[in-house]
């Protein structure tokens, strides 16, 4: 796996064998990241990959211009393989990494900037994406007007809390991507 674009294009990228961490493929983050060119993203964007396995898409947004990432994920083993693709990279002050359930709330607030980018790929069949909005709210995660981009299996329903605006929905394959905007006081 590598980088598709920006200024790390072409540098790969490690995955751990197994099938632990589902890695967004190629060809699904390239049409991600074709997406979000129409919101001005991800240049200059704060951006929140939960359940960051590789930290593949985080990397991504930062190789294409964003400026700063928060990974998150519950496995020390994904975090560990995130962490090691931020220190390939050498981008380390442009990271910071966090070992927890994105899908539950904490006590603590976490020490970040609100995100203006989110990516949320938890593992199938779980259904962890409501609870992972909800919380990602709940918390303050989310800066208003923040673009969330969700991956999930074709046939799951995807339902979002009223504080998000649907956005638009494609397949690749088996796997649906759903961009939805927090916040929202009039239509996008």
């Amino acid at each position: 796996m590598r980088i598709n674009g920006g200024h790390y294009r072409g540098r790969k990228l490690i995955v751990p064998k197994g099938k632990d961490i589902r890695p967004t493929a190629d060809k699904i983050r390239q049409a991600i990241f074709n997406s979000l060119l129409q919101y001005d993203l991800p240049r200059g964007a704060q951006v929140l990959d939960a359940f960051c396995g590789t930290g593949a898409l985080g990397l991504e947004a930062l190789s294409r211009g964003a400026e700063f990432c928060t990974f998150i994920d519950k496995s020390r083993d994904s975090l560990q393989c995130c962490q090691q693709n931020i220190k390939a990279l050498g981008i380390e002050a442009q990271c910071k990494t966090i070992n927890k359930d994105a899908s539950k709330p904490s006590g603590k607030a976490l020490d970040m900037i609100p995100a203006t980018l989110a990516f949320i790929d938890p593992p199938y069949r779980q259904n962890l994406i409501l609870p992972t909005l909800e919380t990602m709210v709940k918390q303050g995660w989310l800066a208003v007007n923040a673009i969330c981009v969700i991956e999930a299996e074709k046939q799951t329903d995807i339902f979002v809390p009223d504080v998000f605006s649907l956005l638009k929905k494609k397949n690749y394959g088996n796997t649906q991507i759903v961009f939805c905007r927090y916040g929202t006081s009039t239509p996008p």
